[in-house]
């Protein structure tokens, strides 16, 4: 099915199942698909084009189930249930609350109870002291710092081996009081947030609203492949610790949350002399992807980015970076069709604002923490061991 909108009409949603209308209104009736008006000047209901394509998919699934599992592991049907992220016509909601609000509204600390489904309080102090945290060895990637302290700090946390969903949601806090101090370099002040922005930006409060923005809008984004590499952890039966270790693994590489340190080169790459064309023409020609653009669920564009992009610019005023971003997203949209992602406005924000480096990765890690933490939390309620089947392609036994 090939959709231009996000609703379709009666007639076009029982052609598009290959069904009556007699039959699609039975559909609405035992709850599959949802109607509503379409409009004041139609009495006609209209149906929503992603529960048309999810009730397809089912189908496809029945009829051909290897091709659909296979097909699952790379943007394909579902493969598990949870009730934290929802994707939907450009929009993502946290537990049903829209995401863009909640990250002008809301603290992260109020987004990590949210995606943890936990009373609001709960206490962010690092399990390491300032001291320890000061002697780890000193490493190239702020996401390999982070994964020298964590087995560190699970030596010392007996608790986290209590897995219900309270005392898992506790030790969550415990890891990201951690991961800031080691990205701050600071004692933990009022908020997370607020730590970033007086180690980053100290002569700029207002950096705080983009930095809290940022961790919000990292948070979680449903079923990605270092939240589904959190939930196989999980379902081991590991402690927190572990689960955030290995989701961070997964999250530095360069097809994940490495395309932000990427983009970084991009952006000052574009931002010389030579101009913004040059540089990109440059970058396609040794070969290069071009990191923070497009993104398979936001095809009309990424609300995240969005978010962060204006602002930054609110913030700035239009310096040079901003300007350099802007000419550089509107040439890869000429050439390619393609608008920014996550990666790309986080980018711009950091160094918009002149953040360190490494604030980027960062502020990605200790947000998506949020979110791992609360896919963990769900995956020790299920109790289940992942364990998918493979098919097996390699030679047969000789008989």
């Amino acid at each position: 099915m090939t959709q231009n909108s996000q609703y379709l009409s009666a007639q076009e949603a029982a052609d598009a199942l290959g069904i009556s209308i007699q039959t699609l209104y039975a559909y609405v009736s035992r709850g599959l698909l949802r109607s509503e008006p379409g409009g004041s000047k139609s009495r006609a209901k209209r149906y929503h084009a992603a529960d048309i394509q999810a009730l397809i998919d089912r189908k496809n699934y029945r009829n051909a189930p290897d091709v659909a599992a296979q097909d699952a592991l790379s943007w394909g049907m579902p493969v598990m249930d949870s009730a934290i992220t929802l994707i939907q016509n450009g929009s993502f909601y946290y537990r049903g609350k829209d995401v863009v609000s909640l990250a002008t509204t809301q603290s992260f600390e109020d987004i990590c109870t949210l995606l943890w489904d936990h009373p609001n309080d709960i206490a962010f102090r690092s399990p390491l002291t300032h001291a320890s945290l000061a002697a780890l060895p000193k490493t190239s990637s702020l996401i390999r710092t982070f994964q020298l302290a964590l087995p560190l700090a699970a030596e010392i946390d007996l608790a986290s081996y209590d897995l219900s969903s309270t005392s898992v949601a506790a030790t969550g806090a415990r890891i990201i009081a951690m991961l800031t101090r080691l990205s701050t370099s600071e004692n933990l002040a009022s908020s997370i947030a607020t730590s970033m922005q007086k180690a980053w930006a100290p002569d700029n409060p207002a950096a705080r609203k983009a930095i809290e923005a940022a961790l919000i809008l990292c948070a979680d984004h449903e079923l990605n492949i270092s939240a589904f590499t959190a939930r196989c952890i999980a379902s081991a039966g590991s402690t927190p610790y572990a689960v955030v270790d290995a989701a961070l693994g997964a999250l530095q590489g360069f097809r994940h949350g490495g395309q932000t340190e990427r983009g970084v080169v991009m952006l000052l790459e574009a931002a010389k002399a030579t101009g913004v064309r040059r540089s990109l023409e440059d970058y396609l020609r040794r070969g290069a992807a071009i990191p923070g653009f497009q993104h398979k669920l936001y095809p009309d564009g990424d609300p995240r980015s969005r978010l962060l992009l204006k602002l930054t610019q609110d913030l700035v005023q239009l310096p040079s970076e901003i300007e350099t971003a802007l000419a550089l997203e509107e040439l890869v949209f000429e050439n390619f069709g393609w608008h920014p992602n996550l990666d790309f406005g986080l980018v711009v924000m950091c160094t918009a604002l002149k953040l360190p480096p490494q604030a980027a990765i960062a502020l990605f890690a200790i947000g998506r923490t949020a979110g791992w933490i609360g896919h963990a939390i769900e995956q020790y309620q299920e109790n289940t061991l992942i364990r998918p089947r493979a098919r097996y392609v390699g030679l047969h036994p000789q008989i």
